[in-house]
């Protein structure tokens, strides 16, 4: 099988990420923090260690302030639900996930919180000046993704950190389709809230993602109860990590996200970016001039994170997918990517589109199977309509 969603979730992983998977349990299934013998406390510094690797990785000062979740959908919830209050302002995107834009309307709509929704470019890229122009009194924060996971289009987060760096308003970044392909370092960035998932280009399993959070940031417990230390209080702890981390922790999922990142490390996050970009740059070049086929992503790759959204004149995108699964072993995402209001933005909405994302197991055959697959599959569309 040629698989091509990479932005849904890395596959292959590195055999490093499986390896360790295997051996951790058998080696390490200890309960971390729970307890003082030796196997324990072994797990517990696996999950120290990774801590303070992952906080270097996005240039964290703070190795407590790195909290581990299930997810990036977990680590957006558990900032955006932590740090607002009602009166706040907060100012976000039409290019944002289900995962940011749903906690948010839902606020909105309970009489929480005010919300401005800045339009992106035709590119698919936000103006800085557009968050700088609508920032008042009462913005609590500012929220965007780092790369649109419909376009792909990198978004200048750099410009917009510098713009709220000398304010008091909060600065989050959805680093779910860039974590891994980007280099990121809140510091440098000026992000107060980073989150990220494990199972995307970071090539960790499912399950894991984390929220690193900044110095100027302090979030309220997303969820409460045990944490292995102080357990005689009636009240969840304050100090971090474990003020954000209740519960055990997805131990397993931790020390096999620490192999994919020293994957990243060892081919080096230059060397990733520049063969999806390369992979996708071939991949745009073989559908652009075709009549057929409508590109919605950045034609130039290297604006974007490597991935391409596309539809064939007169089928549905889901019909597409299945053409491409069933007839060219060709494994694609279809559909509204649950992004739905940059669908919206683009035209695509309800149906969607056709989302090809290389990953870095990918090869250049792989590229020209899919485009042979999609000009075919357009051919013989044409004929019948």
């Amino acid at each position: 099988m040629i698989y091509l969603d990479n932005a849904a979730t890395s596959y292959p992983k590195p055999e490093a990420v499986y390896d360790r998977l295997g051996s951790f349990l058998k080696e390490h299934g200890a309960n971390a923090g729970r307890s003082g013998y030796r196997l324990a406390i072994e797990t517990e510094k696996i999950i120290r260690e990774t801590r303070e690797f992952l906080a270097h990785f996005f240039g964290s000062p703070s190795p407590e302030r790195l909290i581990f979740t299930l997810n990036a959908t977990d680590a957006l919830n558990m900032g955006i639900k932590g740090v607002l209050e009602k009166g706040d302002h907060v100012i976000t995107s039409d290019l944002e996930h289900n995962s940011v834009a749903r906690p948010l309307n839902r606020l909105e709509q309970d009489g929480i919180i005010s919300i401005t929704r800045i339009n992106a470019s035709q590119e698919g890229i936000i103006d800085p000046e557009d968050v700088r122009k609508n920032l008042k009194p009462n913005t609590k924060l500012v929220i965007l993704t780092y790369a649109s996971n419909v376009l792909g289009a990198i978004q200048p987060v750099e410009r917009i950190g510098k713009i709220l760096a000398e304010t008091k308003t909060l600065f989050m970044v959805d680093a779910a389709q860039t974590a891994g392909i980007l280099p990121i370092n809140i510091q440098e960035m000026n992000i107060d809230l980073l989150a990220f998932t494990g199972h995307k280009a970071l090539f960790g399993p499912p399950g894991i993602g984390g929220l690193v959070v900044g110095k100027k940031a302090n979030p309220r417990p997303w969820r409460e109860g045990g944490t292995g230390g102080d357990s005689s209080s009636i009240l969840h702890p304050e100090e971090f990590p474990s003020r954000l981390e209740g519960g055990s922790l997805n131990t397993v999922g931790i020390a096999a996200l620490a192999e994919g990142v020293k994957f990243i490390q060892s081919e080096g996050i230059d060397k990733i970016r520049l063969h999806k970009q390369n992979l996708t740059q071939e991949l745009i070049d073989g559908l652009k001039d075709n009549d057929d086929i409508i590109l919605y992503s950045p034609c130039d790759a290297s604006l974007q994170v490597g991935l391409l959204s596309c539809n064939i004149k007169g089928i549905l995108p889901q019909e597409v997918a299945v053409i491409l699964d069933e007839s060219f072993n060709i494994a694609v995402r279809s559909g509204l990517h649950c992004a739905p209001t940059t669908h919206k933005a683009i035209g695509t909405f309800p149906d969607g589109a056709l989302r090809l994302s290389p990953g870095f197991f990918n090869s250049s055959s792989d590229i020209h199977q899919a485009i042979e697959g999609l000009r075919k599959i357009a051919a013989s569309t044409r004929k019948l309509v």
